[in-house]
C-alpha cells in the first residue's frame, strides 16, 4: 500500500477496506475482537488480523469476561494503526489533525507528513483524501464496537456490577465519538440557531439498516441521552488503571460537549465534578514530557506497554521532540511565536519551547552513536517526550484536570460571572506560575485571559480547530513564517470550516447519505 502525502489513498489494500467499511454495521463479530491483539508492529496492518487472533463468537458477546475483552478492544484502537498507513494512529491522529489545521502550531519542512492538512490544501475538503477518510470511519469503528456491547451485554452471563461497568463505558464511548464526529462533518453549533443542517448518520445497533444523516440538534440529543446514561451506570465504579472510561471521564465528555453548545451552567456544573478528584501537577512533573497517564491530573489516557510498540505509527513519532522518526528530524513541532511571547518567564511552560533554536537543553534526535540529527528551529518544543528515545512508547494525554478548570472559567465568564471566572483560572495559573495573580479583568478580557491559558495548557493535545470553529473565530497565520502564501488566514463560519463526507460512503449508500456543500 502507498499513499500520496497527506492526500489520496490508493491501492487495492483501500477497497478491501471499504467493503468491510460499506457494511460497517453488519461487521463479523470476529474481525471486532481481533482488534484486542492487533498491531504487534506497525509492519501488520490491522486488516491483516482478519483470519487470526479470533474469539469465538458466543464467547465475546454471552459472557462479560468476553465483552470485557471487546471493550479493551475499543482502548486499543485509540492508539492503533489504521489503513496500514504510519501517520493514522488512532486518537493521536486526529489530535495532529486539529492542531495542524489550527493556528498554534507551526511546522518547517514541506517533507512533513501532515503537509497538506498544515496547509488546508487536499485536506478536510477533498471526498477523497485520507484526513477525511480516517476521521469518519475512525470513530464509526468505536461506535459499531460500542453497539455490539450495548446491544448484547445485558444479556450476557456475568455479574450485575460488570454489565454496568461495561454498558457505561460503551455509552460513553459512543457518546464521545459522535460529539468528535459532529464537530468536524456538521455545522457548527450555535445555542441562537434552529442547527438543523446535516450533521451524521445516527446508529444505535449492529444490525441498522442505512438511514440517512440527522441533523446537528438531533446528533447532539442523542450524544447527551449518552453521556447521561453513561454518568448513571459509572456511578461507583472503579477503574483498574486510567486508559478505561469511569463517571470522572463522562463528566468531562459532558462538560465538553456544553461548553461546544454554549450551555454554560452545565459546563461549568460538570466540569467542577469532573476534576475533583484530581490534583494538578507541579512543574517538575509538568517538564516530564507528558507521557505517563499515571500523572495525578490525567484523566484519560492511552497506555502502551513495551512490547506494544508501534514504532513509526505512533503519536510520539511525530510530536515528540527526541524520538528519531524523519518527520522529527527534519520538521519539529514549534509553537507560534507571537503565543510564546505572552508567556511570563515565571511560568513554567514558557519553558516547554527554546526560542533560540540552538538551547542545547532541548533535546533532539541522535543517532546510534549518539550524535544530533535532528533539526533545531526556533521556538520548538520539548513538551512532549518518548520515555525511551529507541522506542516510540508514550502514553497518549485524552483528558486532564487542567482542561476542566479552563471550562469551568470559560463558561463562568460567559456568564457574567466574573469572580467564579477568575478563581477557576487562578487555581490552575497559580500552579503553573508562582507570580500569578487572581485576575480582576471582567468581560470580554477576561474572556480573552481565560482563553489564552487554553491556547498554551492544551497545545498539542488536539483542541484548537475545534476551538477556532466552536468560537466561531478566524484562522490567523499571519506570524507563520513557513509557507506563508498558503492560508494566511480563514474567515470564521463557512463551509471551509466543515469537513466533506468521504466519497467511499456517498458511493457505498447510493446516494442516502448526502454530501456537504463543496
Amino acid at each position: 500500500m502507498y499513499t500520496c502525502q497527506g492526500g489520496c489513498i490508493q491501492s487495492a489494500s483501500l477497497q478491501t477496506y471499504k467493503q468491510i467499511m460499506s457494511n460497517r454495521f453488519k461487521i463479523n463479530i470476529l474481525f471486532l475482537i481481533a482488534v484486542v491483539a492487533v498491531l504487534a508492529s506497525c509492519k501488520k496492518s490491522y486488516l491483516d488480523t482478519l483470519a487470526t487472533d479470533r474469539i469465538p463468537e458466543e464467547e465475546a458477546l454471552t459472557t462479560t469476561d468476553g465483552c470485557w475483552k471487546l471493550l479493551n478492544g475499543v482502548h486499543r484502537i485509540l492508539y492503533s494503526s489504521h489503513l496500514g498507513r504510519q501517520d493514522m494512529v488512532g486518537q493521536g491522529t486526529n489530535m495532529m489533525d486539529m492542531d495542524i489545521l489550527g493556528d498554534d502550531i507551526t511546522i518547517s519542512s514541506t517533507s512533513d507528513w501532515f503537509l497538506y492538512p498544515y496547509i488546508w490544501l487536499n485536506a478536510h475538503r477533498n471526498p477523497q483524501s485520507a484526513m477525511v477518510y480516517f476521521n469518519y470511519f475512525f470513530y464509526y469503528e468505536i461506535i459499531n464496537n460500542t453497539n455490539l456491547l450495548i446491544d448484547n451485554v445485558n444479556a450476557a452471563k456475568g455479574s450485575e456490577e460488570d454489565k454496568k461497568a461495561i454498558l457505561g463505558q460503551a455509552y460513553a464511548y459512543r457518546g464521545w465519538a459522535y460529539f468528535q464526529m459532529i464537530q468536524l462533518f456538521g455545522q457548527r453549533y450555535d445555542v441562537n440557531d434552529n442547527n438543523t443542517g446535516a450533521g451524521l448518520r445516527i446508529v444505535l445497533h449492529s444490525q441498522s439498516e442505512v438511514k440517512p444523516r440527522s441533523n446537528v440538534k438531533m446528533v447532539y440529543n442523542q450524544i447527551n441521552s449518552d453521556l447521561d446514561s453513561s454518568i448513571l451506570l459509572l456511578n461507583g465504579y472503579k477503574r483498574s488503571n486510567k486508559s478505561h472510561l469511569d463517571k470522572s471521564v463522562a463528566q468531562g465528555f459532558k462538560a465538553r460537549v456544553a461548553l461546544t453548545q454554549q450551555d454554560w451552567n452545565t459546563a461549568a456544573t460538570m466540569a467542577a465534578a469532573a476534576r475533583s478528584s484530581y490534583t494538578l501537577m507541579d512543574s517538575t512533573t509538568y517538564m516530564s514530557g507528558f507521557n505517563d497517564y499515571k500523572n495525578t491530573e490525567w484523566m484519560w489516557g492511552s497506555h502502551q506497554q513495551e512490547n506494544q510498540t508501534t514504532y513509526f505509527a505512533s503519536f510520539f513519532a511525530y510530536m515528540s521532540c527526541n524520538f528519531p522518526a524523519l518527520n522529527i528530524i527534519i520538521s519539529p513541532r514549534a509553537i507560534q511565536d507571537s503565543l510564546y511571547r505572552q508567556i511570563p518567564r515565571t511560568d513554567v511552560r514558557w519553558q516547554l519551547w527554546d526560542s533560540t533554536g540552538t538551547n542545547a537543553l532541548y533535546p533532539v534526535p541522535l543517532d546510534a552513536a549518539g550524535n544530533e540529527i535532528g533539526t533545531r528551529i526556533k521556538f520548538m518544543q520539548r513538551k512532549f517526550k518518548v520515555q525511551d528515545p529507541q522506542l516510540s512508547i508514550g502514553d497518549v494525554p485524552l483528558m486532564r484536570a487542567s482542561e476542566m478548570y479552563l471550562i469551568e472559567a470559560e463558561a463562568y465568564s460567559h456568564l457574567g460571572n466574573n469572580a467564579a471566572a477568575a478563581r477557576a483560572l487562578y487555581e490552575l495559573g497559580k500552579k503553573r506560575d508562582a507570580a500569578y495573580l487572581l485576575s480582576t479583568k471582567t468581560g470580554t478580557a477576561l474572556l480573552n485571559e481565560i482563553l489564552f491559558q487554553r491556547r498554551i495548557e492544551l497545545w498539542g493535545e488536539g483542541f484548537r480547530f475545534y476551538d477556532l470553529k466552536r468560537l466561531n473565530l478566524p484562522l490567523d497565520r499571519s506570524r507563520h513564517k513557513f509557507l506563508p502564501s498558503y492560508q494566511k488566514s480563514v474567515s470564521a463560519g463557512g463551509i471551509s470550516w466543515q469537513f466533506v463526507i468521504p466519497q467511499s460512503e456517498i458511493d457505498a449508500t447510493k446516494g442516502v447519505i448526502i454530501q456537504n456543500p463543496l
